[in-house]
């Protein structure tokens, strides 16, 4: 048996795909994203994403907030008030988040709102570490010391989204997204081949895709596995989720056994003859 991981992608559209790798490498990070890729690479601490962005000028490296809060979660145990102080500026971060989402902040004004609420607390916190670290009597193999030289050595990718509206603090969204994946596992342990799990990453692409644009799955495959033989190959992107709900989602093909299908609809009942 043959080992495989699926790394998601989740683009700025609300498009998710699962692509599939038989190694964790940086290769296939390069293969996906290539050369051509340019603007933000939000991700975990993985330092395969690290590398790859480092490697690339046009490629702006954000890193994850809640990442970096579970290191601190798990030196809570040994240091209750110490990590409870560090979880406490972190969430003010995110009670700023809250403030935009609800006052319906966007563009310039929501980067503006970040900088003059967030940016204080984060160079606070970052400065907090430092004062951490050099207090010294934390030795190398300690949870707290461990979750403190996460986030300082990932200083300059987390705070990416204060000068970014765009960015996210976290990967929450891709999270919610790839969980298909992780539920489903013990059956993507026996794809057979790797083109069948390659196969499998395509359709939970697709689906979730789908409930991220509030597409009915269903609806969407009917169409698609019909119009496909007739729709011309160099527009094959329309026939992704977020591009067909605008141009077929209003008037989608349906199956023979739909009751909403057009032959099921013309056709005139037949007469109902009673016989003694």
């Amino acid at each position: 048996m043959k080992t495989g991981w699926f790394w998601p992608l989740y683009g700025d559209a609300d498009e998710v795909v699962f692509t599939y790798s038989n190694s964790r490498g940086r290769a296939h990070i390069e293969e996906v994203l290539s050369e051509s890729f340019s603007g933000t690479l939000i991700s975990d601490g993985y330092a395969a994403y690290a590398r790859y962005a480092a490697a690339q000028e046009s490629v702006t490296h954000a890193q994850c907030w809640v990442h970096g809060r579970r290191y601190f979660i798990e030196a809570q145990k040994d240091h209750p008030e110490t990590v409870t102080n560090a979880l406490q500026q972190i969430a003010k971060v995110y009670r700023n988040e809250e403030a935009i989402k609800t006052q319906g902040l966007t563009g310039e004004k929501k980067r503006q709102y970040r900088l003059d609420h967030s940016k204080p607390v984060v160079s606070d916190f970052f400065q907090w570490c430092r004062d951490q670290l050099a207090q010294g009597g934390l030795v190398p193999s300690d949870p707290l010391t461990k979750a403190l030289n996460y986030v300082l050595g990932r200083e300059a990718s987390l705070t990416v989204f204060l000068e970014n509206p765009d960015v996210q603090p976290d990967t929450n969204h891709l999270e919610r997204a790839l969980r298909p994946i992780p539920m489903g596992k013990k059956n993507w342990m026996f794809c057979w081949t790797e083109l069948g799990a390659e196969h499998l990453g395509i359709i939970q692409s697709l689906i979730s895709t789908c409930k991220l644009h509030d597409i009915n799955p269903y609806t969407y495959l009917v169409d698609v596995l019909q119009r496909v033989s007739q729709h011309p190959a160099s527009d094959v992107s329309d026939l992704t989720p977020r591009l067909w709900k605008t141009r077929f989602a209003e008037n989608p093909l349906r199956a023979l056994i739909d009751p909403r299908h057009p032959d099921r609809q013309n056709k005139q009942p037949e007469a109902t003859v009673h016989a003694h």
